[in-house]
């Protein structure tokens, strides 16, 4: 079933309108509260997820493919954010043998 079966069989905007509001305060709270540097990096990639979801949501229910092309791009740059994250992460994890961000400012010089 598309997105546009769920909407005509009686899921509304508002549903996904809080479900969105739900991870991306979950992931905001996430990257408050958290040191881990993984844990961050995918509290980032949820609260993208999460407006991703509105845009293809409001898209949907507009009829308009608008939305869904920013979902393209907002999922590219996500890739490459995860990416160049992950791979500092990697080099900062060899130097330091953790992952905590409260530590990385010894990576300084």
């Amino acid at each position: 079933m598309t997105l546009a079966g769920i909407f005509q069989s009686g899921v509304s905007i508002q549903f996904y309108m809080v479900l969105a509001t739900l991870l991306f305060s979950i992931g905001a709270v996430g990257v408050l509260v958290r040191r881990n540097a993984i844990i961050l990096l995918m509290c980032i990639e949820l609260m993208l997820n999460s407006v991703n979801l509105l845009l293809v949501a409001f898209s949907t229910y507009f009829g308009k493919a608008d939305g869904q092309i920013f979902v393209f791009f907002i999922m590219v740059v996500a890739a490459a954010e995860a990416t160049v994250g992950l791979s500092i992460l990697v080099m900062a994890y060899r130097k330091l043998r953790t992952t905590d961000v409260g530590l990385f400012n010894q990576l300084k010089g």
